[in-house]
């Protein structure tokens, strides 16, 4: 089965989608590996047990991937561009957290040379207990359907 995401002329402000994933172990260690960061934040349990945290925590880009991937999804097949993504952490993320991320469409800008346009779009990110883990905003240009 292969899906196909939004199409730039499908898409309306006030659009939501999302996705919520459990943070495992292996995204912790993977998240090391890619990145090269062994930060004792990361990988060491006792030093981060002595630290604001209490435990290790997720590397703020893997947490940054995790909730964009929703983004790709929606888009899958549509998407010419993913242009801008800021995040703004505000919890830290923990093995064991689970991630509810959605994503709200704040504007539409046309770009007809480039046969659709960009999608500007908010997110909030909260974990199981509620608690804001990440905001984020991000632009995508997106094509049009053909036709």
């Amino acid at each position: 089965m292969v899906f196909h995401g939004k199409w730039y002329d499908e898409v309306a402000v006030g659009d939501t989608f999302g996705t919520r994933q459990t943070v495992t172990e292996t995204h912790l260690v993977l998240a090391s590996g890619m990145f090269g960061d062994f930060n004792p934040l990361h990988v060491d349990e006792e030093f981060s047990r002595a630290s604001m945290f209490g435990t290790r925590i997720l590397h703020g880009p893997f947490t940054s991937a995790m909730i964009s991937s929703p983004v790709g999804m929606y888009f899958a097949g549509t998407a010419i561009a993913y242009m801008e993504h800021a995040c703004r952490f505000k919890a830290p993320v923990r093995p064991g957290d689970t991630l509810s991320t959605q994503w709200t469409v704040t504007g539409l800008v046309d770009k007809p040379k480039h046969k659709g346009g960009i999608v500007v779009m908010t997110c909030v990110s909260t974990n199981q207990a509620g608690t804001v883990a990440v905001e984020a905003d991000g632009k995508i240009l997106v094509a049009r359907k053909a036709g």
